[in-house]
């Protein structure tokens, strides 16, 4: 992946995560220690909003005991299910899951998919696509599936056309066609919502497009279909863990009809559900 220079970052997140799971005091980890609470790793919104939706409403009754640790990446909440630091995560898609394993060595697989963040074109200089000018720079996030899924979100607008054969792994050398001759500046995921005043537009992805004040549904210059998309985020965990009497309540919980008139209520359209 792209993003290797953020490490260090990764790094002293998982720390962090060490030395907070560590207060609990407990000689065991989250993933074999079945009757602790199951503790899941997610990216602030939407996923652990929707997670702590569940925690003050509808857990106790489950007889589930949860707990949500936050992160803002998309690398330790994997480590730390691989190393057993939390029983579970939710914040990917699978494109994203498998570059991930393939790169990483990692064991992590889905349990149940919840729901879909439309990934969007945002701008703070143009209101629509054609406005774009010939040269225009978008920032496009820098890990391999979701710099593919951005182009592949230009291309499906004719902005762009690529190669045949570019996969979820195709970076701007896959262009074949570009007319507007637009640039493109890499940058983390999650930042590119703060790259909106340098860039002319910005690819972002809608848990951080919704975590800036952005709303997807209604100021995206070009919005992901939701239609036959294979970018549905799912609750995850470390394989041979699927049968976690408490990772299975959970499942039960994110499909519930509460939970999907949560975000349906919530979100308006931003976040779309999955069941």
């Amino acid at each position: 992946m792209r993003n290797t220079a953020k490490i260090a970052t990764a790094v002293l997140a998982a720390g962090a995560l060490t030395l907070g799971l560590s207060a609990c005091g407990s000689d065991k980890d989250s993933a074999s220690d079945t009757s602790g609470p199951l503790i899941v790793a997610a990216s602030p919104t939407p996923h652990a909003e929707i997670l702590d939706f569940i925690k003050k409403n509808l857990a106790k009754k489950a007889g589930l005991d949860l707990e949500v640790k936050e992160f803002q990446d998309y690398i330790v909440p994997n480590t730390a299910t691989e190393d057993g630091s939390v029983g579970a995560n939710y914040f990917q898609n699978q494109p994203y899951l498998d570059d991930f394993n393939k790169k990483r060595g990692t064991h992590i697989v889905p349990v149940v998919t919840v729901h879909l963040e439309p990934l969007g074109l945002y701008s703070h200089k143009v209101k629509s696509v054609d406005a774009l000018k010939s040269g225009a720079t978008v920032a496009v996030p820098n890990d391999a599936v979701n710099e593919a899924r951005a182009l592949k979100l230009l291309a499906s607008k004719g902005l762009i056309t690529l190669k045949d054969g570019a996969g979820t792994e195709a970076t701007p050398q896959d262009i074949s066609k570009n007319p507007k001759n637009l640039k493109f500046k890499e940058v983390e995921a999650a930042q590119t919502p703060r790259s909106l005043d340098d860039v002319d537009a910005a690819v972002v992805n809608g848990n951080y497009a919704i975590s800036a004040g952005l709303k997807p549904a209604k100021e995206a210059l070009v919005l992901e279909s939701a239609k036959n998309n294979p970018y549905g985020n799912f609750l995850a965990v470390k394989k041979g863990n699927e049968n976690d009497p408490r990772v299975k309540k959970l499942a039960k919980l994110l499909t519930s009809p509460e939970v999907k008139k949560f975000i349906e209520d919530k979100y308006a359209g931003s976040v779309i559900p999955s069941f």
